[in-house]
Parts: structure tokens; C-alpha cells; sequence
């Protein structure tokens, strides 16, 4: 009797994403390999208007996290040659997928919040954990911050077998791998002040620069004679410095 040609996966088995929790170092895999994922990271600029300009001087404020999107596939109802994690999952979904709807064994839901409740605080870090999302090359540190559950077949006794998550991750960095310097903050790099009550252009100078002494260089920018006549609400520019 002809069988068909053997299922490579029975095999060689795919490579399974996998999500790990870098608190208690627990791992989920995903039951199917999303399709597609999605990875972004944007910047931002402000747009400062000076009198007299034809277009507002652009001036590079900071950087945001990259972000990860991906859909996760749930179905309880599938064979045990594509679903990903340890062998005795492997067996309860292979049981499973001999069964009619009817005789369904299997929540998709005790699958779906595995991932779902990785938005939860948790009580030792005050938060929601930090976690590896891996998948061959792909590898993405960062927090759950968006997952939307859409269930759209159920057994004859209403309990859902089908599900698509649709999930967003926030990069994380640790602090120290950060540039201990802010390049905003950087004497090198020109920036644009607006005076408060009080202020001075000596102290500006020794703000900005670390020096009280190049406050010439602020005046001489913005055309000020007399220091000592600032006024609250005034833009300056501070130039950089070599």
C-alpha cells in the first residue's frame, strides 16, 4: 500500500522559535514557526523654527528601541511531527490530532497563555521579565509589550483549538552597554537652550561644556554684547566645540 513520500520533519525536525524567560530561565516553543516577523527602530528629531530661516534648524534628540512583531499559530488539533518543545507535548498533541472535534482533549488556551502571561509582573523584579526571543539568527532581547489573542475554531463544547497571537517585543539594553556618555550632552555636538530665570551665560557654559570659561563662545553665536542681559524665554544656540 502506498503511503506517500516520508515526512522530512520526522527526520530532521524544524527548528522551533523559542522564548525564554531570563528570569527563571524557563523556555516556551512555539508550536508553528511564525510566517514572517517584522523588526523596526525609528529616531527622533525636533524641528527648532529660528526668526529669519526659511526652514526650522532639524536637531537629533534620541533613539527608540527597536521593536519585534511576529504572529504565533496555535491549532490543538495538529499533528505531532509540527509541534515544537519537549517530547511529552509532542505525545499529547499527536493523541490529540486522531481524535474528531468532538472528542477535543486539548485547551489551545493552556498553550496561548503561556505566552500571554509574559506581560505579568512579576513580584522579585517589579515588573515583567526580560526575555530571549530565538529562532536561528534571530536574536532579540527585550520585553512583551503587546499580544492580542484571536481564537477562531472551537470544539462542539465551545473551547477554543485554533488561535493566532499577534505579539510586539521592546528591545532591551543593559544600562552598562550603554554609552556612558548622552551624545546630546557631547561639547562636539551643537544644541539649542532656552533660558530660565536666573540663568547666566557662565553658568550655562559650565553646564554644557564643563568649562564657565566658554561662555565667549555662546555669546559670540547668538550675538549677545552684554552677558549679564539675558532674557527668560530666549533660545540660544550652543555651538559646538572642537
Amino acid at each position: 500500500m502506498f503511503t506517500g513520500a516520508t515526512n522530512p520533519n520526522d527526520l530532521v525536525p524544524l527548528e522551533k522559535l523559542k522564548i525564554t524567560n531570563l528570569e527563571n530561565k524557563e523556555t516556551f516553543y512555539v508550536l508553528y514557526n511564525p510566517q514572517s516577523y517584522v523588526q523596526q527602530r525609528s529616531v527622533n528629531y525636533s524641528q527648532i523654527n529660528m526668526l529669519g530661516t526659511d526652514a526650522p534648524v532639524v536637531q537629533f534628540q534620541n533613539g527608540n528601541g527597536e521593536t519585534l512583531s511576529l504572529e504565533l499559530f496555535f491549532d490543538s488539533l495538529s499533528s505531532s511531527t509540527e509541534v515544537g518543545g519537549p517530547p511529552d507535548r509532542q505525545k499529547a498533541f499527536e493523541s490529540n490530532s486522531r481524535r474528531q472535534i468532538t472528542e477535543n482533549m486539548i485547551d489551545v488556551r493552556d498553550y496561548t497563555q503561556e505566552v500571554y502571561k509574559l506581560m505579568t509582573t512579576q513580584s522579585d523584579v517589579h515588573r515583567p521579565p526580560r526575555l530571549l526571543v530565538e529562532w536561528a539568527s534571530l536574536q532579540f532581547t527585550g520585553f512583551l509589550v503587546s499580544c492580542e489573542q484571536t481564537f477562531t475554531k472551537f470544539d462542539d463544547m465551545g473551547y477554543p483549538v485554533r488561535a493566532i497571537l499577534k505579539c510586539e517585543f521592546l528591545e532591551h539594553r543593559d544600562a552598562d552597554k550603554l554609552s556612558a556618555c548622552n551624545p546630546l550632552e557631547s561639547p562636539d555636538t551643537t544644541k539649542f537652550r532656552t533660558v530660565r530665570q536666573g540663568d547666566s551665560l557662565w553658568a550655562l557654559a559650565a553646564r554644557e561644556y564643563g568649562e564657565s570659561g566658554q561662555w565667549r563662545e555662546i555669546a559670540a553665536a547668538n550675538g549677545i554684547v552684554n552677558p549679564r542681559r539675558l532674557r527668560a524665554g530666549e533660545r540660544l544656540i550652543l555651538p559646538a566645540l572642537d
